[in-house]
């Protein structure tokens, strides 16, 4: 069945010369629909002129998934004396079957017969995309034919140019793609060497989102059927599906991993979860399904993680996640380049070279923030060991490296460093009598007390159990017996419904060398602690410190009522 698309005269024939630069054909080709897709090269000569649809510079040639045969007819005239040599090129490399109809000197027809369904080497020029070489003879007009047919999207975008213009255009579109495609294997080593440093699972995550990405685009541009598997044209139609199903899985478990989806976004990880193990099989059988249903399904799933992932990147941002915040500038990025590029898939915006390579630059931007929110989370996985998960004060791990650095620092500058030892007292009846969530409420209390009354370069760590150290760097006797006066009055203070705390404190200074090490300012802290205790708790023990050298003041015990 044959489809008039429009009614219109015959295009006006492309005057030709020698140093033609780049242009579109739209306006001097004609394209007829074949519902059928059975008329030859005869029947579409017999056609009467009027059944072609004639094309306007601008018009769309991008008719989505349609299981219709295109014919384009175009035509070229060379009004020189010498005959010029030209390359027409379809710069949509996945069309399945693509015939160009060429008339020869002796009134025939020479067939040129590519497209991805057949072997790379069916193509004229070992390009990527489909460049066919047209020689038109001295004064002479010349109809070409071509025949598209695909189960894919139906992307015609046909140019022309003299061979002596193509080729610097050639060469520096072979920089651009050796640019992109290392800018991906850059990242892909980095981040494999600090994958193997780190051993962080999100590392793997993210070398397999981009190493299937990379090889998706590479799919997409036609460069891996020209370099990877020419000779397997289906490969070349099956790894497109195939490579989209896997970017999409390992891009979901690198979401919810950089995004800490499950700890962060419960409700929204749980969906991605779900729709991954929908992707798993779905992807399984990717290559032994029909082309256009699978694509379309991927294109759904894509489209809706995307919206799930935007979700999941905004929620972490809001609840603290620092590397969310790099993952959601680069997928915003990508965000729009993926609607861009599914609207001219199905053909609701035109076929250019925007709409068609935007996608692939948003994509490497999202890598480049990517890696930096794989940095970030280093960091963060970093600050949790050395974080204390139930007070989010430091730990004792951090307490045992910053003791001594301190104390060298303050030794060779010639400053004081104070030390404060808290215990709760009589927690132990506490946990007996309420319970340990009671329990590990109160030290949370606690220990957002501590953090509010600190400032850097002040330390606060919880050291254990129901113990806590502070580290005041500079702070000499007198600022720090203040900090912990204040602070066993405002423990004692504290509302805590049933719960009633009391907090003893041990505080030695290090001051004019009058301890030798930080284990022996240390040990006089803790000493002071246990006079405070019994002494009664609930106060401040100093431990025995110099003023000069050789002149050592008595432990002073104040209660605070």
């Amino acid at each position: 069945m044959l489809v008039c698309l429009s009614q219109g005269a015959s295009a006006a024939p492309l005057v030709v010369a020698e140093e033609l630069a780049p242009q579109s054909l739209n306006s001097h080709m004609r394209i007829l629909a074949d519902e059928s897709g059975n008329l030859g090269i005869q029947d579409i000569l017999n056609v009467e002129g009027h059944a072609w649809m004639k094309l306007a510079e601008g018009d769309e040639t991008n008719f989505g998934f349609t299981s219709a045969v295109y014919w384009v007819a175009l035509s070229l005239r060379n009004p020189a004396s010498e005959p010029v040599e030209l390359v027409i090129r379809q710069d949509y490399p996945l069309i399945d079957l693509l015939d160009l109809w060429q008339p020869t000197d002796d009134g025939g027809w020479q067939r040129i017969a590519t497209g991805d369904l057949r072997p790379f080497y069916s193509r004229p020029l070992d390009l990527r995309d489909f460049v066919f070489p047209v020689t038109l003879a001295p004064y002479s007009v010349q109809t070409l034919y071509l025949r598209y047919q695909t189960s894919g999207s139906m992307n015609i975008g046909l140019s022309v140019s003299s061979k002596t213009e193509f080729l610097p255009g050639l060469a520096y579109e072979q920089v651009l793609l050796g640019v992109y495609y290392g800018g991906f294997l850059v990242l892909v080593i980095y981040n494999l060497f600090l994958f193997l440093a780190v051993r962080d699972k999100a590392y793997a995550y993210y070398m397999g989102y981009a190493v299937c990405y990379g090889l998706y685009f590479g799919v997409h541009n036609g460069v891996s059927f020209q370099y990877l598997w020419p000779g397997n044209p289906w490969l070349a139609n099956q790894s497109l599906v195939l490579l989209l199903g896997l970017t999409l899985i390992f891009g979901t478990q690198f979401v919810r991993t950089i995004c800490s989806g499950e700890r962060f976004a419960p409700r929204t990880d749980h969906v991605a979860r779900w729709l991954m193990y929908v992707l798993i099989p779905l992807t399984a059988i990717s290559p032994f399904v029909s082309y256009g249903p699978m694509v379309l399904s991927l294109a759904v799933l894509t489209l809706v993680l995307t919206i799930l992932f935007m979700v999941m990147g905004v929620i972490s941002v809001l609840r603290g996640s620092i590397p969310a915040r790099y993952f959601l500038v680069g997928w915003s990025a990508l965000l729009v380049c993926v609607v861009i590029y599914m609207l001219k898939t199905f053909g609701l915006v035109p076929h250019n070279g925007f709409t068609h390579n935007a996608f692939q630059v948003g994509a490497l931007i999202e890598m480049v923030l990517l890696s930096l929110a794989l940095g970030a989370r280093v960091g963060e996985i970093h600050r949790h060991g050395y974080t204390d998960q139930l007070t989010g004060l430091f730990n004792r791990r951090y307490f045992d490296e910053q003791l001594p650095r301190e104390f060298d620092l303050a030794a060779r500058n010639g400053t004081p460093l104070s030390l404060l030892i808290l215990d709760l007292d009589h927690f132990k009846e506490v946990n007996d009598r309420l319970g340990h969530a009671r329990g590990d409420a109160a030290l949370c209390a606690v220990g957002q007390l501590v953090k509010r009354q600190i400032r850097k370069p002040v330390l606060a760590c919880r050291y254990g159990g129901e113990e806590f150290a502070i580290l005041l760097p500079r702070a000499g006797h007198k600022e720090a017996l203040i900090v912990a006066e204040r602070l066993v009055r405002l423990v004692a203070t504290q509302e805590l419904d049933d719960i009633s705390l009391t907090v003893s404190i041990g505080l030695a200074t290090s001051e004019r060398e009058n301890y030798a090490s930080s284990v022996q300012l240390f040990e006089e802290a803790d000493i002071a602690l246990y006079g405070a205790k019994q002494a009664g708790r609930n106060r401040v023990a100093c431990a025995p410190y110099q003023d000069t050298p050789g002149e050592t003041k008595s432990e002073a015990i104040g209660t605070v009522q």
